[in-house]
């Protein structure tokens, strides 16, 4: 019979096996991303692992050190996809080629909008 502490250092090497996976898939994809987005949300959901990454090598050593850490790198790499985000979306608008906004008062759903 397994014992507690026996099932969860397996859980935990299991689970840690499995994050190590999705981050090698997910290196693909910030590398072939074929778009600026594909590769911000890669780095995002890259972020998310890292952080369940921490949280289960903190339960499997014992250690509360590395939620700490955990918690801070959260934080900081929402700061990064917020900025990366904004950097994109400002990007995109200085290459866009639509036609100018109509000006104020005039009647929308015209042939010029």
């Amino acid at each position: 019979m397994m014992t507690g502490n026996l099932f969860l250092t397996g859980a935990c090497q299991a689970a840690m096996a499995m994050l190590l996976a999705a981050l090698t898939m997910l290196l693909w994809r910030l590398a072939k991303g074929p778009v600026a987005a594909d590769r911000v949300i890669a780095m995002d959901l890259m972020s998310v692992l890292v952080v369940a990454f921490l949280v289960i090598l903190s339960i499997y050593t014992g250690e509360t050190t590395y939620l700490d850490v955990a918690i801070a790198y959260a934080c900081i790499a929402f700061l990064g996809t917020i900025a990366l985000a904004r950097f994109i979306h400002r990007r995109g608008r200085k290459n866009d080629l639509r036609l100018p906004p109509s000006t104020p008062g005039s009647p929308k759903g015209g042939p010029d909008d």
